[in-house]
């Protein structure tokens, strides 16, 4: 994964490394002076679908200000958006860990003293199981988009999020492809009954661009109106990640499969049966971004 730090601008106070797949974002100095680069750098890592982000402030200097907490307690927006993906802020002081725990949107980060408690509390969490499909910038990529996500879905038991689901990535594949021109990377991912649809692309983004204005305000679009949440994520390479989230509960589990005991229907991770691949597709460019390959009758799963 490219440095999210570069992206950022002449910012040495933040640096970003990979431990064990989970992406260790370390600030350092004031952190009233970094808070905003240090939100984005969240954005940039969450966008690589890591294992999990820690925010190490180990080297932050003491007198963290109000205004510096209540940014980096928002992060925890990016929680309630990317579920599944934990986020993990590492903090010696016992004070700035309560004043977060305290926030509403803080209250969604994990806190930690250590950089090692915090890495090993995201190594605890389930692994969230992710979809990937990459397609060319082809008129056809919607179709192919649809049929990805219907199958999918059918594999998790969640049938009745399909119709809504199926719009919605419909609608942002089209957006990419016509905006973008790239290939497009489509991912579907689900926890605690919310589904996440994302779609990659990697035009160039010129610095400071504002997000698709059809994403956020304006006239109400289809996303917008089928979907809980909806934004556009930067990435490293300078490209974009438009999402969505939407709905998804789960449907009664089909019979003779065990259910996980304890837990509700509600919150088992999706099971995963297709053997059917999307190869045969001419305008698929192939799998995604991950050590992931597709084989005859056979489509080969990535995990995050």
């Amino acid at each position: 994964m490219s440095d999210p730090a570069s992206a950022i601008g002449a910012q040495p106070r933040i640096r970003v490394h990979v431990l064990r797949g989970v992406t260790v974002v370390e600030a350092r100095g004031q952190l009233g002076d970094i808070a905003d680069d240090l939100d984005l750098a969240i954005q940039l890592a969450l966008a690589e679908g890591p294992r999990g982000v820690v925010c190490d402030l180990s080297s932050v200097v003491e007198g963290v200000g109000p205004v510096a907490l209540k940014v980096l307690a928002t992060a925890g927006r990016h929680v309630r958006d990317w579920g599944g993906i934990p986020v993990v802020v590492a903090s010696p002081d016992r004070q700035v860990r309560a004043a977060l725990a305290a926030h509403p949107l803080g209250g969604r980060l994990v806190l930690a003293e250590s950089l090692f408690s915090a890495v090993t509390a995201v190594l605890a969490t389930p692994v969230l199981n992710i979809e990937r499909l990459r397609l060319s910038s082809h008129p056809t990529a919607p179709r192919a988009s649809r049929d990805f996500v219907t199958r999918t879905l059918l594999d998790w038991r969640l049938g009745r999020a399909i119709p809504d689901a199926c719009q919605v990535i419909s609608e942002l594949v089209s957006r990419s492809s016509v905006n973008a021109g790239t290939d497009l990377e489509v991912s579907v991912s689900w926890s605690l009954g919310a589904l996440r649809l994302t779609v990659r692309d990697h035009g160039l983004a010129l610095a400071g661009q504002q997000p698709d204005p059809d994403l956020h305000g304006g006239e109400p679009t289809v996303v917008s109106a089928l979907a809980r949440a909806v934004g556009v994520t930067p990435t490293a390479d300078g490209g974009k990640v438009a999402w969505a989230v939407i709905e998804a509960p789960r449907t009664l589990p089909l019979a003779g499969l065990p259910l996980a005991a304890g837990v509700p229907a509600s919150q088992r991770l999706p099971l995963f049966t297709d053997a059917r691949g999307l190869a045969g597709m001419p305008f698929c460019a192939g799998s995604s971004l991950r050590p992931t390959t597709t084989r005859r009758g056979r489509r080969i799963r990535s995990s995050s």
